[in-house]
């Protein structure tokens, strides 16, 4: 989802002369990497690390831990239906937002325990100023300057992500992902020089390792392709924390908490990372990735004009929030694929209409990505050849400048990920054999 309008910042903006006095890292850090004393004692290390190199830190954290434990975000969320299952949205944002602020004054206490001066924030007192769509709220504008004060001062800054403060002082959630998208934001805001997501994984693979245990670590990788890969089912970073940066060409870097390798770099263009040119020429798979869970739907014209058709059923199909992929139109029918949750919701609201309409549930999105792709042939003959030779079926295809995808059945999903990810030589690291 884009933002709800350019992200601007406040009237007052970072002078170029600060630009060059203050040289700033905004430093994410996930759940798992804020759990526990010990991991919150990684975190140190890591704002540490930045302080030796010259960076003034601006920290954004997680809500501890995942569903299940004391502090997450799920669990909160549970709490509240065990007692009213019906939470009015802003009140529902004001339960899931104190994960944050936990994590984000012990984060802060962790670090003044080591000597390092710290301030921790929520994210309306960062300067994020969001719609009123709680739960999922648009950010609309930053006003960096309290927390550049704070920086300037010497303090670090932990900001509580994930929330931002309405118009009316209203406190409101940007939904999942959002600790990324409010690292991103305000590295965009502060002019970071880099900003730093840390996970529990080494960078972004080129295939889910539990499906494909030889996948590799990307080294470098664009906007345009980890975008898309985390529309199409990659979940290390939120697609519009990636939007975001790309908008101001804010470098990106997904790392381990855990270790020390230097993550995936995130940039504009491959051309223009120095030192990779020559390692990524060649590549025209970057990854593969896969939605499990989808239904296909399959709506007959029912005598109806195709015009008519297409204008009655897709904005019904939008009026009550199902969202569609995969669309394939024709005067014949029109295919589209949406969760299998929401198949039956979907097949009601069509029928509605008095079309026709056959749901087929148990399918899987499997999709190959890759800025490479442009412009070269042979690329969906080798991926049918793949998925052919693993005997799985094809149920309907899209694709676009970057990306390919397949919907096969969801028994097939996982032989479907493996064998595009060796047709395309990704085990190896290398491009793909057209």
């Amino acid at each position: 989802m884009a933002l709800a309008a350019p992200l601007t910042l406040s009237s007052s903006e970072i002078s170029s002369q600060e630009e060059r006095d203050l040289r700033i890292i905004v430093q994410k850090f996930g759940g798992t990497s804020v759990s526990t004393p010990e991991r919150r004692q990684l975190v140190g290390d890591r704002v540490a690390q930045a302080l030796q190199e010259g960076y003034a830190p601006c920290v954004v954290v997680s809500a501890m831990g995942r569903a299940g434990d004391p502090y997450a975000t799920d669990t909160f969320i549970q709490m509240a239906a065990g007692i009213y299952p019906d939470t009015h949205p802003r009140e529902m944002d004001m339960l899931i937002g104190c994960g944050e602020l936990i994590s984000a004054v012990l984060v802060c206490n962790t670090l003044k325990a080591r000597a390092i001066p710290s301030m921790a924030f929520t994210g309306g007192q960062a300067g994020i100023v969001t719609d009123a769509n709680f739960g999922k709220a648009q950010i609309l504008r930053v006003n960096p300057e309290h927390l550049l004060r704070h920086l300037r001062e010497g303090n670090v800054a932990v900001v509580a992500g994930f929330q931002g403060w309405t118009e009316a002082g209203d406190i409101a959630t940007l939904g999942r992902g959002g600790s990324d998208t409010t690292a991103a934001a305000l590295g965009a805001a502060l002019r970071a020089e880099v900003v730093e997501i840390y996970t529990d994984v080494d960078g972004i693979k080129t295939a889910d390792p539990r499906i494909v245990p030889e996948a590799q670590t990307l080294s470098v990788t664009t906007y345009d392709e980890i975008v898309e890969m985390a529309h199409q089912g990659a979940k290390v970073i939120h697609p519009r924390a990636v939007e975001i940066a790309m908008r101001r060409n804010l470098p990106l870097r997904v790392k381990s908490t855990f270790d020390d390798s230097p993550g995936t770099l995130i940039t504009y263009s491959i051309e223009t990372t120095l030192g990779m040119t020559e390692k990524m020429n060649g590549r025209v798979i970057t990854g593969i990735t896969h939605l499990p869970r989808m239904a296909q739907l399959r709506v007959l014209p029912g005598g109806k004009s195709e015009a008519d058709m297409d204008l009655r059923l897709f904005r019904a199909l939008a009026d009550v929030d199902v969202d569609v992929d995969l669309v394939n139109v024709s005067p014949q029918q029109k295919s589209f694929i949406v969760p299998e949750g929401l198949g039956e919701k979907a097949a009601r609201t069509i029928e509605s209409l008095g079309f026709q309409v056959q749901v087929n549930k148990g399918c899987a999105k499997v999709s190959i990505i890759g800025s490479g792709m442009r412009g070269v042939p042979g690329v969906m003959a080798s991926m049918v050849e793949a998925l052919h030779q693993a005997g799985v079926s094809i149920l309907q295809t899209a694709d676009s400048h970057v990306t390919i995808s397949c919907l096969v059945r969801q028994e097939d999903m996982e032989a479907a990920v493996r064998a595009l990810h060796a047709k395309f030589g990704l085990d190896r690291g290398a491009a793909a054999d057209d």
